[in-house]
């Protein structure tokens, strides 16, 4: 107990508090770029898994995605890289955000629009090819 007379959780509960108790710099942001991926993630596992199988009609284009999706799979592998991708990306904007705010809410703005431009073309080619 201090003297104020609230329990000291010492330096792993301050570090928690820090981490989890105060608000998110820039959480619309970084909830759209989050949200966008998730979207992402499902038009491009729904793109690959259209079809027959054995009939593969699209095929995954970036390399280091094809090489998580081919060889740890759909959901362990592509869902793993894409996760990791948006963890990194959303971490840097978020220490960014404590000396530069707009330049952070630029980042993720950018990300979500540029992820966002990828779901609607996944959209349109499974609309084309349905």
């Amino acid at each position: 107990m201090t003297r104020s007379g609230k329990r000291d959780t010492g330096p792993i509960g301050r570090l928690w508090h820090l981490l989890f108790r105060q608000q998110l710099p820039l959480e619309h942001e970084t909830a759209m770029f989050v949200l966008v991926n998730v979207l992402d993630f499902f038009a491009t596992w729904r793109l690959l898994t259209h079809g027959q199988p054995g009939d593969r009609v699209f095929v995954e284009s970036n390399p280091i995605a094809r090489y998580f999706l081919y060889g740890w799979g759909p959901v362990k592998g592509m869902l793993m890289f894409k996760l990791a991708l948006v963890l990194i990306v959303c971490g840097i904007a978020q220490i960014i955000a404590i000396w530069k705010p707009e330049t952070a809410s630029r980042l993720l703005n950018f990300g979500t629009l540029a992820v966002g431009a990828v779901v609607v073309y996944s959209v349109t080619l499974f609309v084309r090819h349905m």
